[in-house]
């Protein structure tokens, strides 16, 4: 994955990446299985390229995976430093 992916972006790729392999499916397999290029997962998943996942896309890869989109989420938000200036809001009652 490209160092210029954000660290969520990179989880997102390394989750879809590991439950894909657990499954034994290749990255040629599930592209084709989402209506994608031989070469989509691939480059998603090259440390080279700057290709990434979209809702979309996650969406359709959990159906072929037989999983739920939130599998590739972590529990908690993932913040750089370059994001310390958003505050929690707090509710109004």
């Amino acid at each position: 994955m490209h160092a210029s992916l954000d660290e969520i972006e990179r989880y997102i790729i390394k989750r879809v990446k590991e439950i894909r392999e657990s499954k034994g499916i290749s990255q040629t397999s599930l592209s084709l299985s989402i209506g994608k290029s031989t070469s989509f997962i691939s480059d998603i998943e090259a440390p080279s390229k700057r290709a990434k996942f979209n809702v979309i896309h996650l969406n359709l890869i959990a159906k072929a995976l037989g999983c739920s989109p939130k599998d590739f989420w972590p529990d908690n938000p993932i913040l750089e430093k370059k994001y310390d200036f958003i505050k929690e809001l707090k509710a109004k009652k």
